[in-house]
């Protein structure tokens, strides 16, 4: 049934899953359509499960892929957030620095995040570290996270290196695997 995880203890952290990263021509998400279905089968279960889910939006400067406002700024349409969801606004790759997302887990009393979102080498390893080092148990979902290729490394590779790096700082769980109790 996967692992399970207690509940009241427990948030998901779905980290710029914003339309402008979807967009970036001649450079797909890797895996997009499974990716963005397995966010949604992951946010059925902390639904199921009431447990709490924060959206972090990315926000770029004036001129960014990401400028705030704009319409690339946005949640992709089929992540929307509902009202009861929190969004929390971020301006750098760790969605811990400068904003108030320790304050709202701490509200909470939260010990565990499961993480998934964009992009792997940046947002994701930079919040699954940070995640780590103020003390929270971390889950990330390795087939909820992805990432477009570089000039050097394929996106496929440099998930299964990150999934592989990041184990040091999280338990590595596939979203068919996983389960809030």
């Amino acid at each position: 049934m996967g692992e399970k995880v207690l509940v009241r203890n427990s948030v998901l952290l779905i980290i710029d899953v914003q339309v402008g990263l979807f967009s970036i021509e001649n450079f797909p998400i890797y895996q997009e359509e499974s990716f963005i279905q397995n966010i949604l089968n992951l946010i059925i279960k902390a639904k199921k499960a009431n447990v709490k889910i924060i959206f972090i939006q990315h926000n770029g400067s004036k001129g960014d892929l990401l400028e705030t406002g704009t319409k690339n700024w946005e949640i992709h349409p089929k992540l929307q957030p509902k009202k009861e969801d929190i969004k929390i606004q971020k301006f750098q790759s760790d969605s811990f620095f400068e904003t108030n997302l320790d304050e709202e887990l701490k509200k909470s009393d939260t010990s565990h995040l499961v993480i998934a979102g964009l992009m792997t080498p940046m947002c994701i390893d930079t919040t699954v570290r940070s995640a780590f080092s103020h003390g929270y148990e971390v889950t990330l979902i390795q087939d909820t996270h992805s990432t477009i290729n570089s000039e050097i490394l394929t996106a496929s590779s440099i998930i299964a290196h990150h999934n592989d790096v990041l184990q040091w700082f999280a338990n590595i769980k596939k979203e068919n695997e996983f389960n809030f109790t």
